[in-house]
């Protein structure tokens, strides 16, 4: 029977995941701020870029200079996200970033083509070659990831054994390598996820590859980014990525103001009142929240910046 994690690892994405869908521009200093904010909480793992094409995605386009300014903390890895070599090998250039490989395949054809212009077949070839470009430079293949794992505007729910299959492909890769990998992520990038979808692919994934460890990207599009995560945390899922406040989202998911990942803060409350511990100061953490309204300047949808942690009051009724 599965059981609710004793802990959770969460890779904060704010950053990347915000930064790049913000219509106006933010100045590298205040993205470097808060990174460096953010990196003070007890986070073990930064998203904290992406290079991309700066024409398709311009709030991308200091990449570089983010990361070159960034002031590394002991125990934090910071990481970057690409989508083909010539991401990769920026990426690598830099010099300062944790670089690891991860496998990616698509359960929807056309965002995968609105997203990196590729097919499924040409998806998976790609990735052969970028898996063994990373073992001739000694990069750590690390993880899977199937984008739009739950569902696509265009395409429909995605069906669980689709995904799983996915899965296979995936690991045969990485086996035709020689390359075991520590997970695989399943993303809801267009908001698709129930806590009931999440639990079936979960699920169907445990069935498939008991040995397996999984995690979940999971969008707020429709309100029930906490929710899925809850639904993972029943089935024993350990690994989430969020993002601090609330902010960002896809801008290639098809949806009108794409909504960004589960707000951090909010998620290491919930793991808080369920006994599980995530290593992150919440009170830190909403201060950073609260940064990062201030830097975008509009207000962001996470709860918990606003309410606040509730060990804060049973303190306080403690001590009066």
């Amino acid at each position: 029977m599965t059981q609710t994690p004793k802990r959770a690892f969460i890779l904060e994405e704010g950053p990347r995941e915000g930064f790049q869908i913000e219509k106006g521009p933010i100045p590298t200093a205040r993205k470097i701020e808060l990174i460096d904010a953010l990196a003070d909480t007890g986070l073990r793992q930064i998203q904290i870029v992406s290079f991309v094409d700066p024409r398709r995605v311009p709030g991308m386009a200091d990449a570089e200079a983010v990361v070159a300014g960034i002031a590394p903390r002991p125990g934090v890895l910071y990481t970057g996200l690409w989508l083909n070599e010539r991401g990769f090998e920026r990426a690598r250039a830099t010099g300062r970033l944790d670089m690891r490989g991860t496998i990616v395949a698509g359960a929807s054809s056309t965002f995968l083509k609105r997203n990196q212009n590729r097919t499924i077949e040409e998806q998976f070839e790609a990735q052969r070659a970028l898996v063994a470009r990373y073992k001739a430079l000694g990069v750590p293949v690390t993880r899977g990831g199937v984008m739009a794992a739950f569902g696509c505007n265009d395409e429909g729910a995605a069906e669980p054994a689709r995904v799983v299959a996915l899965v296979g492909e995936i690991l045969a890769i990485a086996r035709d390598h020689d390359v075991t990998l520590d997970y695989v992520s399943f993303a809801d990038t267009m908001g698709w996820a129930t806590p009931l979808s999440v639990k079936r692919l979960i699920g169907a994934a445990q069935d498939a590859f008991p040995h397996m460890e999984w995690a979940l990207h999971l969008h707020d599009t429709r309100g029930l980014g906490l929710a899925n995560a809850y639904a993972g945390l029943e089935m024993g899922v350990a690994r989430f990525d969020a993002a601090v406040a609330g902010l960002g989202g896809c801008p290639f998911a098809g949806n009108a103001g794409a909504a960004g990942n589960v707000c951090t803060e909010d998620l290491v409350f919930m793991c808080e009142e369920m006994g599980i511990e995530t290593g992150v100061d919440l009170d830190k953490l909403i201060a950073c929240a609260l940064l990062a309204e201030e830097i975008v300047g509009h207000p962001l949808p996470g709860a918990v910046k606003i309410g606040g942690s509730l060990a804060r009051l049973r303190a306080a009724m403690r001590s009066a």
